[in-house]
């Protein structure tokens, strides 16, 4: 009587502890997904911090183009105020479009071109672009892997039973699958 009751606590044992590594490894997940989250923030708020800047580089010596100056200014403000990846992804796709024609318009102004201050900005931004590409890869291999858990058999159980939902994978749009072309 007393072996099958040892073994009755040992299975229940073994059971109670890969209950909390399942637990704990989603919330792992889960907190990777949402730091992952964060970075991508961080540096889409250094991306619009230096649009303004460029904008006002630009209007220095194109400006007659006041039409793009607004379309940019705009797509920037629908940027910051997405929420969710799938608007985010929408609005970051708009505003990639909009500096995209900013960087056309500036090809028809030489001197523009040749600024330092302007050369300098499309470098920040080249390389925040590089950034904001590393956070999207980066966060989109945490929500996979959450995903991946919460689906797979037996932690799917787990999941549902504490609520663990899928996230949003950060998909580029169609036109934003396209590098912004940074000409010097």
């Amino acid at each position: 009587m007393s072996i099958i009751l040892w073994i009755i606590i040992g299975v229940i044992a073994v059971i109670v502890v890969w209950i909390i590594i399942a637990f704990n490894s989603l919330v792992v997940l889960k907190n990777r997904a949402k730091e992952a989250w964060s970075d991508i923030d961080v540096q889409l708020k250094r991306r619009y911090d230096l649009i303004p800047n460029l904008v006002e580089t630009v209007k220095g010596y194109a400006t007659h183009e006041r039409e793009l100056f607004e379309k940019v200014t705009k797509a920037r403000a629908s940027a910051m105020s997405a929420q969710g990846a799938k608007e985010k992804a929408g609005a970051e796709n708009m505003l990639s479009d909009t500096l995209k024609s900013l960087f056309a318009v500036s090809e028809n102004y030489p001197d523009l071109k040749a600024s330092t201050n302007f050369l300098e900005l499309q470098r920040e931004l080249s390389d925040t672009e590089d950034k904001i590409q590393a956070a999207r890869r980066f966060y989109n291999t945490n929500v996979r892997d959450l995903s991946i858990k919460i689906e797979t058999f037996p932690t799917n159980i787990i999941a549902s039973s504490f609520g663990f939902k899928q996230m949003e994978l950060f998909e580029a749009a169609g036109a934003e699958k396209e590098a912004v072309k940074v000409k010097f």
